[in-house]
């Protein structure tokens, strides 16, 4: 009977082991018969190299410096080299301990899950991805839970580890994973989640940013700390059971805070409308590709010139707008002394939430809490329930707004300008104080120019591009006003004047259907001037004489002929008396353009902001070839006429051999070196000649007597001798305009309420 039951046990062991070997079999025959099933649909591992990442297009200055970084996704390509040894282990310690030697797949990971796919019909809760495999599907498949899309990560896994290195695999799967925030690749994701270069994060950085790639969404420390501490702890402990850490290291990064925010790019230069031109530009050329395919667009901005241009437009507008009065508060709250014992968290949410209201132009919101008369002083609160307090210099300024034109008088006392409860806006001051301030009602754009190529150097087109993206350098064509006058003044030279003609400054009247019944221009004071040379004229900004100057001396066909080598389109151009005044349209880039030809000697140059574009792999795309103001390249000496001119600096008579000897050194200063070798100016593209060398210089000289002795006096304080410029207002005084140069620059500002 034992026997029996000995041979019965024996009977069942065998059969069972001839299933197993059977089922195993099977199971082996089915996984080759799979994957070969599989195989010819899959892509060459090798194809992997050609797959472009989808990279944010990103502008710089042409030093170098980040303006822009344009795209859906953030990613920052790094070679494995790059890669510090912690941030490499902490995702080996989360995703996979045994990278360095699997071939691809984890088979018992693997075979666990097409087990419980043939027993349940589900992978879920599978696991069994090693960190190839993910790469595989990050690249080639989408996340469907089917035995066929695990076959087909499998497949492609195990080529990939046969084409690729282990440290090109790394390298691959930390640039490829998304990370949450629109984070793509681990550079991306330092700097979204910390601000910090790749090289810079620390080991708990480096474990949370590892611990965040199962649940993005879930797991990301901007979006829950709480989850991110949680995670990061995994990481960590697996790192130290792995050895990739010690005791004291875990210890340490455990004690850390998770603290993270969103970081936008580390942008290094705030030129955001000079980007707006570039992008609209490279979408022109490229498409929606411009914004994946990994270009860079390198600028003709210079880095310390847009700085200044900043600079200069911010701080001029909110000196204009304190000159006009204080309008008050942005709003008023009735405060309770009891709410302000409370911690900022416990405050109302309507306090609260006005301190994070946006503020243009770099200011800072701020709720007055207490006037301390005895300090002559303010305390405020801050964003994040900060508390500082606000000086009397900062706000002595602020007598009340009653219209554009008047403000009341200066306050003597706090209790005239802020009370207790108020939303203000403040800016800082160099002395690291605040002052009040209030954002400008009017609007202003600054253009720079390289007058020998045409290249922008520096452009602002207002205040705050975040509340208004119209770009005023290029879009707004408002009247030049008076500015415009040495375009008529040039056009007079070219015409037989010379900067001793006298025009007699006296009242006319034109009958003009274009532009009123009868047109009586005036000049700006109001007063006539009589008999006035040109030079005189054009330093008291005379409107008179530049009417008489274009209607009987130099016609305006004649001059709209001249203007137009300026550059200038049709809409700056009116066919009437007004075009002596600047009384078309032009844009500040507009202005600029015209005014280089004065600085440049009397070339035409043509305006660019992209310099070069580069592809993804560094390989040069588009190289700018700008006209370039060449005087040896002319083949020709100067044709032109010289214009007399027979006064000094003073406006006294020069002597007829003065004269002559002034003339000729002169118009030898603008003549070509032909004794220059011709071959060293092969492939430029010079830029034509547009007036006489002779007529710039006249224009030159008339402006630099603006700066001297003129409306621009005040640029005098920069202590040059080198500026020539000329100020211009609209009829309706609602646009201010400044140009200036010298033989490196070009700088137009507009300044007006549009």
């Amino acid at each position: 009977m034992r026997h029996k039951t000995r041979t019965r046990w024996a009977r069942w062991l065998i059969l069972l082991a001839g299933l197993g070997i059977t089922a195993t079999i099977g199971g082996i025959a089915g996984v080759i018969g799979a994957y070969f099933y599989v195989a010819p649909g899959l892509p060459a591992a090798e194809t992997i190299r050609d797959i472009p990442l989808q990279i944010p297009l990103r502008i710089f200055s042409r030093d170098g410096h980040l303006i822009s970084e344009v795209g859906e996704r953030r990613r920052i390509l790094v070679e494995y080299a790059e890669v510090p040894e912690h941030v490499v282990n902490a995702f080996i310690a989360a995703e996979y301990q045994r990278f360095w030697t699997h071939p691809g797949i984890d088979y018992r990971g693997f075979l666990r899950a097409l087990f419980r796919v043939m027993t349940t019909g589900s992978t879920a809760g599978g696991g069994g991805s090693t960190l190839t495999q993910q790469l595989a599907r990050s690249y080639f498949l989408n996340l469907d839970k089917t035995i066929e899309r695990k076959f087909k990560e499998a497949a492609l896994a195990i080529r990939i580890e046969n084409e690729f290195t282990k440290e090109q695999i790394m390298a691959l799967f930390l640039n490829k994973m998304f990370f949450g925030q629109r984070a793509y690749g681990v550079a991306a994701a330092a700097q979204v989640y910390f601000n910090k270069n790749l090289d810079d994060l620390d080991i708990a950085e480096a474990a949370t940013l590892a611990g965040v790639l199962p649940a993005p969404s879930r797991y990301n420390p901007v979006r829950s700390a709480a989850n991110a501490q949680v995670r990061r702890g995994y990481v960590l402990g697996r790192m130290l059971d792995l050895d990739f850490i010690d005791q004291a290291t875990y210890d340490a990064s455990m004690a850390l805070p998770v603290e993270s925010r969103m970081h936008g790019t580390a942008i290094e230069l705030n030129a955001p409308y000079v980007a707006e031109m570039a992008r609209q530009e490279m979408l022109r050329r490229y498409g929606e590709e411009a914004y994946t395919a990994g270009y860079q667009v390198v600028t003709s901005l210079d880095s310390r010139m847009q700085r200044a241009a900043n600079y200069a437009l911010r701080n001029g507008l909110f000196e204009y707008t304190r000159r006009r009065g204080y309008r008050g508060p942005l709003s008023q709250f009735e405060l309770d002394p009891a709410v302000l014992a409370q911690p900022f968290d416990e405050w109302p949410v309507e306090i609260r939430e006005s301190l994070e209201q946006y503020a243009p132009g770099g200011l800072s919101v701020a709720l007055v809490t207490a006037l301390d008369e005895e300090s002559n002083s303010a305390e405020i609160v801050l964003r994040d329930g900060v508390t500082d307090s606000l000086p009397w210099g900062g706000i002595s300024w602020a007598g009340a707004f009653i219209d554009r034109e008047t403000k009341d008088a200066v306050p003597e006392a706090l209790t005239e300008v802020l009370a207790v409860g108020d939303v203000v806006l403040v800016m800082p001051t160099a002395n690291d104080s605040w002052a009040l301030a209030q954002v400008p009602e009017a609007q202003g754009a600054v253009v720079s120019l390289d007058p020998e190529d045409g290249s922008i150097i520096s452009l602002a087109g207002g205040l705050d591009f975040a509340t208004s993206k119209y770009n005023r350098a290029t879009q707004a064509a408002r009247q030049p006003g008076s500015a415009f006058k040495p375009f008529i003044y040039s056009a007079a030279l070219e015409h037989g004047n010379t900067v001793a003609t006298v025009v007699l400054d006296a009242p006319i009247v034109i009958s003009s259907s274009e532009l009123e019944a009868v047109w009586r221009p005036i000049n700006y004071s109001g007063r006539f001037y009589g008999p006035t040379r040109l030079r005189n004229a054009l330093v008291r900004s005379m409107n008179l004489v530049s009417v008489r100057l274009l209607l009987f001396e130099t016609g305006i066909g004649n001059a709209v002929r001249h203007l137009s080598k300026f550059g200038f389109g049709g809409a700056a151009l009116p066919h009437n008396g007004s075009l002596a005044l600047g009384g078309g349209s032009a844009t500040p880039l507009d202005m600029a353009q015209g005014y280089a030809v004065f600085a440049n000697g009397g070339y035409g140059v043509k305006p660019f902001v992209i310099d070069a574009i580069f592809g993804p792999e560094g390989e040069s795309l588009y190289r700018a070839n700008p006209l370039v103001v060449c005087e040896p390249c002319q083949a020709e000496p100067d044709e032109y006429a010289f214009p007399l001119f027979d006064e000094d600096l003073d406006g006294e008579e020069l002597p007829e051999d003065t004269l002559l000897e002034q003339m000729a050194e002169v118009a030898d200063s603008y003549r070509p070196d032909a004794s220059v070798a011709p071959e060293l100016f092969e492939g430029i593209n010079d830029a034509p000649r547009v007036i006489s060398a002779q007529n710039a210089f006249l224009i030159q000289d008339l402006m630099r007597d603006v700066i001297r002795r003129g409306t621009g006096r005040r640029a005098l304080v920069l202590g040059r001798q080198d500026l020539s410029g000329k100020t211009g207002t609209s009829n309706d005084k609602r646009v201010a305009w400044f140009g200036g140069f010298n033989g490196d620059i070009v700088n137009v500002v507009w300044v007006g309420y549009y």
